[in-house]
């Protein structure tokens, strides 16, 4: 038996179910799942469920300083007090830790799950047009093809910087085992001003057989833009290098708003790119393989972060200064907003994520597409779009509760100590509200032209 100390009792598990005992790991919290579970943790590469043994008995939890990792019929960690001993202990009494935790958790039926899941209609292509990721350069408004952007990271604190090098080379970093050079877009675009570090987001983009980071100074949106709004680079400006960067320009809010769209494969001259990775060969062993990657948007609601798959995201876009509320609609309608003449109802999701939205600058409207339905859902900020390997993507344990279904996957960025929890499109809206929504949308008000 291995006994263990909560509080001022001492208790034990039979030694045959314990993997390992370990220090209480970084805590990912899960929005409504049972009081017991603290959140997720990392264990060696392996997501666990780490529940605590002090609220799953009813006890007032004591400095838990130690998990024991079970091997039970779903893997878990349990947070206790201390570790006392390996070994037959009288004193302590035995529990049935299946039992305690069949109690507390209402297993989620993944087959179900998966069998609802697959019987959702695609999603159509009647809004067929051009997705760009937005963001902001020297006060200016630009865009990529999400295409040509494999990810968008936080611009680290450390950057390893290059002796001699051109004004527009900011330095190095390791991004997964690789060397990614970071070029300032600023620069290169010839732009005046200084650029906000605090918000500023690395662009990752291949250009040729190359990856390279561009730094911008902000991240604004995800847009979804019809071809109707782009317009081609006017002939009187199309001439020379430095304009031939620019493939084409958006028009935004019936035109008050003007977004241009860079060729990626016109920013950096490759004579340039190759010098950037000279020598990159001795100091990094490239893989042979490219591996399988999966996309996802990234956005926090309070002090968590979630991620939704980047194939289920419509557009996301600054939320109007004031939503049109509808007469009886559901409580969970906040209301409705006009996204360049479509009519949108705007979600209150942060709710049942066990948190409000506050007003700010950052905060943004996802608009995901659920079936024939599209909602908007308002998040604190969209903070990354994060391109991993599909090996670094689990299942979500068991984690109790109808309202943790929402979270079907976890992503586990074992280097960087995080676990972020991604949510199922599909289970945003249970199907009640979905039918309510649908029946509702024959009500919405025309959007103006």
């Amino acid at each position: 038996m291995l006994s263990f100390r909560v509080g001022g009792d001492r208790l034990s598990v039979p030694a045959a179910i314990v993997r390992e005992v370990s220090r209480l790991p970084r805590i990912t919290r899960v929005p409504h799942a049972p009081a017991s579970l603290l959140g997720l943790g990392n264990f060696r590469g392996s997501v666990l469920p780490v529940v605590s043994f002090a609220r799953l008995t009813g006890r007032e939890t004591q400095g838990e300083r130690r998990v024991i990792l079970l091997d039970t019929a779903d893997p878990l960690a349990l947070a206790v007090d201390d570790v006392a001993a390996l070994g037959q202990d009288d004193d302590a009494r035995r529990i049935d830790i299946e039992q305690l935790i069949a109690r507390d958790f209402q297993r989620a039926d993944r087959k179900a799950r998966a069998v609802a899941r697959s019987s959702q209609a695609p999603a159509s292509d009647a809004d067929a047009g051009i997705t760009l990721v937005a963001f902001t350069v020297a006060g200016q408004d630009y865009a990529l093809p999400i295409a040509a952007v494999q990810e968008v990271l936080r611009l680290p604190a450390d950057i390893t910087l290059l002796p001699h090098a051109d004004d527009m080379v900011v330095g190095s970093i390791v991004v997964r085992d690789a060397l990614l050079p970071l070029l300032s877009l600023q620069s290169l675009l010839a732009l005046p001003g200084d650029g906000d570090a605090e918000r500023a987001r690395v662009l990752v983009v291949k250009i040729g057989t190359h990856r390279v980071g561009l730094v911008v100074d902000r991240m604004d949106a995800i847009l979804r833009v019809p071809e109707a709004q782009i317009d081609t680079v006017p002939a009187v400006l199309a001439r020379g290098s430095a304009e031939a960067r620019i493939q084409a320009i958006c028009r935004l809010d019936g035109g008050q708003r003007l977004v241009s769209v860079l060729a990626v494969e016109h920013l950096i001259r490759e004579d340039l790119t190759a010098r950037l990775l000279q020598g990159a060969d001795e100091l990094m062993a490239e893989r042979t393989a490219e591996e399988a990657l999966a996309q996802f948007l990234l956005f926090r609601i309070g002090k968590e972060e979630f991620g939704l798959p980047i194939e289920a995201v419509v557009e996301v876009a600054r939320p109007p200064a004031k939503l049109t509320r509808l007469p009886r609609a559901p409580a969970f309608v906040q209301g409705v907003m006009n996204l360049r003449g479509q009519v949108i109802p705007v979600i209150d999701q942060a709710r049942r994520f066990g948190s409000t939205v506050p007003p700010s600058a950052r905060r943004r409207v996802i608009v995901v597409r659920l079936c024939e339905l599209q909602a908007g859902f308002v998040v604190e900020a969209v903070s990354d779009v994060m391109r991993v390997p599909v090996g670094a993507i689990r299942a979500a344990p068991d984690l109790g509760g109808e309202q943790t279904r929402v979270f079907d996957r976890v992503v586990n960025l074992g280097d960087e100590g995080r676990i972020v929890l991604i949510v199922s499109p599909q289970e945003l809206l249970d199907r009640a509200e979905r039918e309510m929504l649908g029946k509702l949308g024959g009500k919405l008000p025309a959007a103006a032209s």
